[in-house]
């Protein structure tokens, strides 16, 4: 039986919604997983089961991931996503794909990141997003994180697709964010699909549906 496996998440569900269909597909108690997905993200979430699983959570944690992003230019969100309340940005010129691509440069490497608001991160035991969703004002710290590879995929006024590729902690999210403000346009993330967690791709994703018989049989 394999402890440690690759599961697609679609859009919608939470990662603990995966992780509550598991235990009852497997009906098992002990299942955790490697990275939580917001719910507006899909893609590859890596899962442990049994003590033997879990046990190795935390080494599937630290593995370099790797993203696909849509990101909308022109508004600011208040969750940093297409979920939150919008805010226009006025601006008189759209950026050019050179200069997209030079903004683009300036996140690759060891960078300060402050997570969104709406985020998992722990303030007094909390996470942040129950402070925000009661409209309490937060301040978080920024934490270095480490992105090693940004690819342009395609550019169209106000669509920009990127491909990226970098360590744990970084929030897709943020990075969305961070390049509207350097391109004085703003920006929220619109769409996410994580495709790669250390050697576990999305091709070679399991459905919960799927379990019983792979892991089993």
């Amino acid at each position: 039986m394999d402890y440690i496996f690759p599961i697609y998440k679609p859009k919608g569900p939470t990662s603990h919604d995966i992780i509550s269909q598991i235990r009852k597909t497997l009906n098992l108690k002990k299942v955790g997983h490697a990275g939580t997905l917001d719910p507006l993200a899909s893609g590859v979430l890596v899962m442990g089961i049994t003590r033997a699983g879990t046990k190795q959570i935390n080494y599937y944690l630290k593995q370099e991931k790797e993203y696909e992003a849509e990101i909308f230019l022109g508004q600011y969100s208040s969750t940093d996503d297409s979920e939150g309340e919008k805010t226009k940005v006025d601006f008189k010129i759209e950026p050019s794909k050179k200069e997209i691509q030079q903004v683009l440069q300036n996140f690759i490497g060891e960078i300060e990141q402050t997570p969104p608001i709406f985020s998992a991160i722990k303030i007094q035991g909390k996470p942040a997003y129950k402070y925000a969703r009661k409209g309490q004002t937060l301040e978080l710290k920024p934490r270095k994180v480490l992105i090693k590879k940004i690819i342009l995929l395609s550019y169209s006024f106000p669509i920009l697709k990127i491909k990226v590729v970098c360590g744990s902690g970084v929030y897709i999210r943020s990075l969305a964010r961070d390049i509207g403000k350097s391109l004085q346009t703003g920006a929220f993330l619109q769409e996410l699909i994580r495709t790669r967690v250390g050697n576990f791709k999305l091709e070679n994703c399991l459905k919960v549906s799927d379990l019983r018989f792979t892991l089993f049989y």
